[in-house]
C-alpha cells in the first residue's frame, strides 16, 4: 500500500517528530481548567503514564495561556495550545512555551491578526496546526457545494494553509475533522495527495466511550489503513485515559504499533463455569504496566480453551472452581480458580521466551 503519510514532511512539535517515516502519534486534550495548573499537571501526568505523547490545553483566556508556562515546567510531553478567536492568546501562548498552536485561521480576525500570530510562530519556531471542522465551514463553501461535505472540508482547509504559506510560514500541520465517519474518511483521502504537511486525524464530536469509540474505531481505521495519518486523537465525551487506551488499541490493530500484552477473550457460552467477563476485566487492569510485547488468552471452559489459546503466548481457561494454565495450547498445570489471576501473574513477572 502507498503510504503517503511517509511522504509528508517532518515537523517537531517539543522533542516529538511527525510526519516522514515517524510513527503515528497518539494525542489527547485535558479537559481541566488550564488555569487550574495543578488539576491540569495532575490529569497530563496520568495521560502520560498511559501512553500519550502529544497533549493539548485548550487557551480561552489570558490566564490560560500565562498558565502554559508552569505547566510545560512540570510535565514531559510537548504542548499544544488550543486557540479560537482572540490572536493575541495564540501569540501569549507561544510567549509562554506552547510547543505548537492549534487555530483556525478563519475564525482569528483578519489577515494582519492572523499575520501577526504567524510572525510569532516564525520567531519561536512553533508549528501551527491549521484546523478545519465540517461545523465551522465558510458560507460560500457551503453555498458552491449544496452544504457541508467532504470536498468543501478540503478546500477550506487548503485555502487556509495557502493564507500562511504566502506569509512566508510552512512548518504546519493539518487537520480536517467531521461527526460524519464517511465524510471523514472521502475528507482524507482528497486531501492526502493535495498536501506535503503531516496530517492529524480524528473524528470529532465523536460522542460517549462507547459510541466514540465505534465511531473513531471505524473511521480512523479506514483512513490509517489506507496510509493516511500522522498523528490522531480519540475524541471521548469521557475521561481522556480512555482516548488514550483505544489510539493504542487501534494503532496495535493496524499493525502500526508493538509492544504491550494483547489480551483476547472468548465471548462466554453456556459452557462457561467462571466469572469469565469478571476475570478478563481483571487480566486487562492487571497487564496494563506489564511491558511485555505477547498475547495473554482468557478462555471460558476446558472443552475450547487449550485449542482457542493456541495462538496466544500464554492463557488461562476455567472450569467448575479450577482452571487450567496454558502456554502456546499446551497445558502446564491445573489451578483452584480463585488462584487463576495470581498464577497468570507470576507467569507474566518472570516471563521469559
Amino acid at each position: 500500500m502507498d503510504m503517503l503519510r511517509e511522504k509528508t514532511r517532518e515537523v517537531r512539535i517539543g522533542d516529538v517528530l511527525i510526519g516522514g517515516g515517524h510513527s503515528v502519534a497518539i494525542q489527547s486534550m485535558t479537559n481541566t481548567k488550564t488555569e487550574d495548573v495543578e488539576a491540569t499537571v495532575a490529569q497530563i501526568l496520568r495521560l502520560e503514564a498511559a501512553g500519550c505523547e502529544i497533549i493539548r490545553c485548550a487557551v480561552p483566556a489570558m490566564d490560560a495561556a500565562y498558565a502554559l508556562k508552569e505547566i510545560k515546567r512540570q510535565i514531559h510531553i510537548p504542548l499544544v495550545a488550543d486557540i479560537h478567536f482572540d490572536y493575541r492568546l495564540a501569540i501569549a501562548a507561544i510567549e509562554n512555551g506552547a510547543d505548537k498552536i492549534r487555530i483556525n485561521p478563519g475564525n482569528i480576525g483578519s489577515r494582519e491578526r492572523l499575520q501577526a500570530v504567524v510572525e510569532k510562530a516564525k520567531e519561536y519556531l512553533v508549528p501551527i496546526r491549521v484546523g478545519v471542522n465540517s461545523g465551522s465551514l465558510e458560507k460560500p463553501l457551503l453555498e458552491k457545494y449544496g452544504g457541508v461535505t467532504a470536498e468543501g472540508i478540503v478546500e477550506s482547509a487548503l485555502d487556509k494553509v495557502r493564507m500562511i504559506e504566502e506569509m512566508g510560514y510552512d512548518n504546519l500541520v493539518v487537520s480536517i475533522k467531521s461527526s460524519d465517519v464517511m465524510m471523514c474518511v472521502k475528507a482524507h483521502e482528497l486531501i492526502a495527495s493535495r498536501c506535503p504537511y503531516p496530517l492529524h486525524v480524528g473524528i470529532t464530536e465523536a460522542g460517549t466511550v462507547y459510541a466514540g469509540n465505534v465511531k473513531s474505531s471505524v473511521g480512523l481505521g479506514i483512513i490509517l489503513h489506507e496510509g493516511i495519518g500522522n498523528t490522531i486523537r480519540v475524541s471521548l465525551t469521557g475521561d481522556p485515559l480512555e482516548e488514550i487506551k483505544t489510539a493504542k488499541l487501534i494503532l496495535k490493530t493496524l499493525g502500526l504499533r508493538r509492544g504491550g500484552i494483547e489480551v483476547v477473550s472468548c465471548p462466554t457460552c453456556g459452557r462457561t463455569q467462571i466469572d469469565l467477563i469478571g476475570l478478563a476485566n481483571q487480566v486487562e487492569n492487571m497487564v496494563a504496566d506489564i511491558p511485555l510485547d505477547i498475547k495473554v488468552a482468557v478462555m471460558g471452559c476446558v472443552v475450547n480453551g487449550p485449542g482457542e489459546a493456541k495462538e496466544a503466548d500464554i492463557g488461562i481457561a476455567g472450569g467448575i472452581g479450577e482452571g487450567l494454565l496454558i502456554r502456546k495450547g499446551e497445558i502446564v498445570k491445573k489451578v483452584k480458580e480463585e488462584e487463576l489471576l495470581e498464577t497468570l501473574r507470576q507467569e507474566l513477572l518472570n516471563w521469559k521466551r
